[in-house]
């Protein structure tokens, strides 16, 4: 982890589409990255939120939208959406 806040901008994405749903021919509505490992799930309103599942296997509370022209962050952890970064 870099930081305490859990946030490691240098840490590359997983791909460029959800890693489990990429695996299992699945399909997704919005994609979130893992800001701490770059993980690279889908959002909650997709069929298997494996963003959020990501966060319950892992504890990695933040993640930062991989939508482009979005920067934002969610902290699962507290519930609070942080516009441009946490800080």
């Amino acid at each position: 982890m870099s930081g305490e806040n859990g946030i490691d901008p240098n840490v590359p994405p997983s791909g460029s589409g959800c890693a489990e749903c990429d695996a299992a021919g699945g399909w997704w509505f919005h994609l979130r990255r893992c800001a701490q490992c770059g993980h690279v799930g889908c959002c909650d309103s997709s069929p298997a939120k494996h963003a959020t599942g990501h966060f319950r296997e892992t504890g990695h509370p933040l993640v930062q939208s991989f939508e482009p022209g979005e920067d934002w962050y969610w902290d699962y952890a507290t519930n609070e959406l942080y516009e441009g970064g946490p800080e």
